[in-house]
């Protein structure tokens, strides 16, 4: 194994007709960690998924997975890669334990079937086919098929959409199991508190181009340690709660609804802030100290826009 990344996609360009999905994507996905592309609605990360897993070709650019062209070695790196996309690939009559079963038979070294079934809460469904089961157990069934071959990378894409929080605490404890195995992820996923959960390494897309990427504790901690950063009414009066505030500190809206007082932050800085939110009726939420969250990475990198 080398010690160079499972993923590299270098200036990705993908069209659909007169419509440019991708424009020069460029990211990296760490070996033995979880990375996480964000992105809004049509930024263009589940068509990148596809063409690193061979399902697409792309316009131009390069793509490397465990060090080989998806489009040239698709033979070799099938036992060595899962998948799992938002829809398709499991036909409607299927039922769980022969399907995962079915699929483990493909591979050299599957993972137990049984096992899996009972990890993921498949067991219980017995002849249930799969147009029967719900979205939530579809999921599941997706994710079973994905991780069964034991593969070394594993695409997931939305593994937690339509889940209950049950559900998704379920993938979640899976997806950390497979990194501490040594497995890279990289997970596609529109939930900020799942990717600032489970991700080592994040990449945020906007547009078809990487809009921000690095270390999720680096990216998160890239704020000056003296700042307060919370979330309140939108369009609250900044000029106020400034003045309020001992001098050298600077307030601002950093997105509608979001705040961020610049300035060294100590037990009377914030004793004043909320007394100020307090006196003008203002409940303040979310409140950090000296750390931005994801979300608030994610805003700065997409304009504000929530994914």
């Amino acid at each position: 194994m080398t010690d160079g990344p499972a993923v590299r996609v270098t200036g990705l360009v993908k069209s659909y007709g007169d419509r440019e999905v991708l424009r020069g994507l460029s990211f990296t996905a760490p070996r033995g960690a979880v990375t996480a592309l964000l992105g809004p609605n049509g930024a263009g990360k589940s068509t990148a998924i596809e063409v690193c897993v061979g399902l697409r070709r792309a316009d131009a650019g390069s793509v490397s997975v465990l060090d080989r062209d998806p489009q040239h070695d698709g033979a070799q790196l099938r036992p060595r890669v899962g998948m799992m996309l938002q829809a398709g690939g499991i036909p409607s009559g299927a039922r769980a334990a022969e399907f995962v079963g079915h699929v483990a038979s493909l591979y050299a070294d599957p993972l137990a079937a049984g096992p899996l079934l009972r990890v993921l809460e498949l067991d219980r469904l017995g002849r249930t086919t799969f147009r029967r089961m719900s979205g939530g157990e579809q999921a599941r069934l997706r994710l079973a098929c994905a991780i069964v071959g034991r593969p070394e990378l594993v695409f997931l894409d939305e593994p937690t959409a339509g889940l209950d929080p049950e559900g998704r605490d379920l993938v979640w404890e899976l997806v950390l199991a497979l990194r501490a195995a040594g497995v890279s992820v990289v997970l596609c996923t529109h939930h900020l508190d799942e990717a600032e959960r489970l991700a080592d390494h994040v990449v945020i897309v906007d547009g078809g181009v990487t809009a921000a990427t690095g270390a999720t504790a680096e990216l998160t901690g890239a704020a000056a340690t003296d700042s307060l950063s919370f979330r309140a009414g939108a369009h609250l009066d900044v000029a106020g709660l400034e003045r309020a505030l001992p001098a050298g500190h600077a307030v601002r809206e950093t997105a509608v609804g979001s705040y961020r007082v610049d300035g060294h932050v100590d037990p009377q800085t914030l004793a004043a802030v909320t007394a100020w939110c307090a006196q003008h009726g203002v409940m303040a939420a979310d409140l950090r100290i000296g750390r931005r969250s994801l979300e608030d990475v994610y805003r700065a990198a997409t304009g504000g826009t929530l994914p």
